[in-house]
């Protein structure tokens, strides 16, 4: 794996379909924060040949690394009061774990929103017990706001999370 300074977002191609579809679809590769079970195969071809995976409510981007890739970041849109503000996620494949990449990718998707959007806030959230995504988070420059008990049900049990919030403000 290259250096983390060489990390880079950039839209989906139709060639990334396949790993894409590999990545969700994978107990493994979820495991053990992110698998909930089954779910549409189809869905992520019918949003690249509508949008390109770039839409209004949610997109997503490829994490990579020159020609490596290694995972992808999506934000989907939370409307409140008349507003809006992102919600955010990551999922890296398992050989790009561990090494800072998390932490980049997410600086970046940061960087790139406030750029592009007129939005004051991102958010994203983590289970309880996800150290590693808790530490990229905040090595991102995210700060924890607070515990959400009970907010997502997987393998059998509803499980507690820790809501993260970065602002405009906090880039300064």
């Amino acid at each position: 794996m290259n250096d983390v300074d060489n990390v880079a977002l950039r839209p989906v191609a139709e060639d990334d379909l396949p790993v894409l579809n590999g990545m969700l679809g994978s107990a493994e590769v979820r495991a053990p924060f992110q698998w909930f079970g089954w779910s549409d195969p189809g869905r992520m071809a019918r949003g690249f040949a509508e949008n390109g995976l770039l839409g209004p409510e949610n997109s997503m981007l490829m994490v990579v690394s020159g020609a490596e890739t290694l995972g992808f970041v999506s934000w989907r849109k939370i409307d409140v009061a008349g507003t809006y503000f992102w919600n955010m996620g990551i999922m890296l494949l398992p050989a790009a774990r561990g090494r800072g990449v998390g932490t980049r990718a997410q600086q970046l998707l940061v960087r790139y929103l406030f750029a592009h959007t007129p939005v004051v806030r991102i958010e994203a959230d983590t289970d309880k017990d996800n150290i590693a995504e808790q530490r990229a988070l905040e090595k991102a420059g995210f700060t924890q706001e607070g515990l959400m008990r009970s907010v997502v049900f997987r393998d059998g049990q509803w499980r507690d999370a820790y809501l993260y919030g970065i602002v405009r403000d906090d880039l300064k």
